[in-house]
């Protein structure tokens, strides 16, 4: 397979507070804080320039008040940033509260995300791309939505396969089980976590969530974190790949998103499912060893 990855998402201002104790209510804990640049669907297009893709274009939309370096970041990651600025609104911002396991807990202010407009895509962005991915976090608003439908609808008249991360299993539960599952029932690719997994069938494991999701005619890969992942298609369960060993956790804040973006550039070089999944685990892995959502530039 060849041809470019244009991801349609979200690029969001991370500010990452690490602490090794509880939160003491009402009163001061100790923290490492750092401010890092995020948003899942910039965080997969980061991964999978990192991991070989070499055409990785990001569409999505960001306040006046950062698009400058949020730009500069991403054109030093890899990535071409399409980023379509917002003068009323400020880039999205979120707080990531992360403990001593490395489980982190999010504050999410969507600032300029879920305004991402129709008038911001073009079937041109599609024009040499051989995958589409989506960041399930513009279907939580009717927008981001509108746009994100529309890019779904080229790609899918263009014979352009199509992923989607459902993102958020808490915005998830908001939007409606039904109603995700309807609005991303063309997509050829669906890519939950554990949690997403069992939230969409109301299946407690996984491995069945799986099944279920990728029936009748869907591919489907399932995180786990240290579990690994699981693959089906056709409504069985058609693999499971172990996690890559992680000999010091410090942050899983993007380690699913590193997981799809060493996945897709693995499947645009042509790799099957199962070893585009272990490329995926590979980038999990290396994730959680790193501060923040996005795999270090060259020189840091």
């Amino acid at each position: 397979m060849s041809g470019g990855l244009l991801v349609v998402g979200d690029v969001v201002t991370d500010v990452v507070a690490r602490h090794g104790s509880a939160l003491a209510h009402g009163t001061d804990t100790a923290a490492v804080i750092r401010t890092r640049a995020g948003g899942a669907g910039a965080n997969v297009a980061c991964w999978a320039a990192r991991s070989g893709c070499r055409d990785v274009r990001l569409l999505a939309r960001v306040g006046a008040d950062s698009a400058d370096w949020h730009r500069d970041l991403l054109r030093r990651a890899g990535v071409r940033g399409l980023l379509a600025v917002d003068e009323e609104a400020p880039t999205a911002t979120v707080v990531a509260l992360v403990d001593a396991a490395a489980e982190r807990t999010f504050l999410t202010d969507s600032g300029a995300v879920l305004r991402l407009a129709p008038e911001d895509w073009s079937p041109a962005l599609l024009d040499g791309v051989a995958h589409l991915h989506l960041s399930g976090y513009l279907l939580f608003a009717a927008t981001s939505r509108a746009t994100a439908l529309l890019a779904l609808r080229e790609a899918v008249r263009r014979k352009v396969p199509v992923s989607v991360d459902p993102a958020s299993a808490g915005f998830l539960a908001g939007l409606g089980v039904d109603r995700f599952l309807a609005l991303t029932e063309r997509a050829d690719l669906l890519l939950p976590n554990a949690d997403e997994a069992r939230l969409l069938t109301g299946l407690p494991d996984p491995a069945d969530a799986a099944a279920k999701l990728s029936m009748p005619d869907r591919r489907v890969v399932v995180t786990l974190g240290e579990g690994g992942a699981l693959l089906a298609a056709g409504g069985a369960v058609t693999g499971r790949v172990p996690a890559e060993p992680v000999r010091a956790a410090v942050d899983s804040t993007g380690a699913g998103d590193a997981f799809t973006g060493g996945f897709l550039a693995a499947r645009l070089a042509g790799a099957d499912d199962a070893a585009a999944a272990a490329a995926g685990c590979r980038a999990g892995a290396e994730a959680v060893a790193t501060v923040g959502g996005r795999p270090p530039l060259p020189g840091e």
